[in-house]
């Protein structure tokens, strides 16, 4: 018995020309429904939430502790939060859902996450140990949340 009238070829004819430099997952990125200061806003908030949950998880021991689990519960959400809404606008989610939904959620979002970042950075600075670790986090969780309030106060001045 011949193999060919049971096996079919398994490999991927040469497509040619007609695949273009954006495949797969590049292919549903884009920049564009975000203008540049936007963009940075949002890659700001990303970072230093990340670096305030990095540095308070760097802290070994502390004292008074819940101070330090509310601030990382609101600096993980915070960067969870940001990651989210970069992936929404960068990707082909964007097209597929309600614009104005995305902007009303993201108004109340970030107007939380601002105000709740801000309020986990002041119960840590009552709570710390005082090591240096503590302190950067703390400092990156007050521009982190001012970051969330100015892009808050900023949509307002959006066209």
């Amino acid at each position: 018995m011949e193999n060919r009238a049971v096996y079919s070829p398994t490999t991927e004819e040469d497509p040619g020309l007609t695949r273009g430099a954006r495949t797969g997952l590049a292919s549903h990125f884009s920049l564009g429904w975000l203008p540049l200061h936007q963009r940075v806003l949002k890659g700001l908030q990303l970072l230093l939430s990340l670096l305030a949950f990095i540095c308070e998880e760097v802290v070994s021991q502390c004292t008074l502790c819940g101070g330090l689990y509310f601030f990382e519960f609101v600096s993980c959400s915070a960067f969870l939060l940001s990651l989210l809404f970069l992936i929404v606008y960068c990707t082909s989610v964007y097209a597929s859902v309600d614009a104005i939904k995305v902007k009303s959620s993201e108004f109340y979002i970030k107007l939380g996450t601002g105000c709740v970042f801000l309020l986990a950075s002041i119960i840590f600075i009552f709570t710390h140990d005082r090591t240096s670790v503590e302190i950067t986090a703390i400092v990156f969780g007050f521009i982190a949340s001012f970051m969330f309030l100015f892009d808050f106060g900023a949509m307002f001045y959006e066209k």
